[in-house]
């Protein structure tokens, strides 16, 4: 039952951040909210409190990135609870051409009903490869961070 409610809901919630609006998202999550994104790009890194994350989806919106939940499981009590999501996102240029698909899990934990902390784990070198064209086209978060970065050896 409470997996069924939680993709009714999520459901509803990725409509909206595909469509542009991330408050429906922002909405679940606590005040004092951790959101940890792992990898060597401008993406990657540990976010606390809602400003942090609501900045953090303002520019995954604005990138235009697609989000989709394909399963979705609940475990636990109300101030207690489990969220484990299993999606793909993408990424389209201005002509259509895919230059993003990757896969991904959310592991969170909820007191509630909101969001306390979650991590997304997904393949970091398809995040570093899109941040690099995010880069190239104009993203200045992208841009500063890469241009920060040391050369490679």
């Amino acid at each position: 039952m409470l997996s069924w409610l939680a993709r009714k809901v999520l459901s509803h919630n990725y409509a909206r951040l595909r469509a542009g609006d991330y408050r429906p998202v922002l909405r679940f999550d606590a005040r004092d909210v951790r959101f940890r994104f792992p990898g060597a790009n401008s993406w990657g890194g540990e976010y606390r409190g809602k400003p942090e994350v609501e900045r953090w989806l303002q520019r995954f919106v604005a990138a235009g990135f697609q989000i989709f939940a394909d399963e979705i499981v609940v475990k636990g009590p109300p101030w207690d609870t489990t969220l484990i999501l299993r999606g793909h996102d993408f990424l389209k240029s201005s002509t259509g051409e895919t230059v993003y698909e990757n896969r991904y899990v959310i592991w969170a934990h909820a007191k509630w009903g909101l969001i306390r902390d979650y991590e997304v784990y997904e393949d970091t070198e398809k995040a570093t490869a899109v941040d690099r064209y995010l880069a190239e086209h104009g993203d200045r978060a992208a841009r500063a961070y890469h241009d920060a970065a040391p050369a490679a050896a």
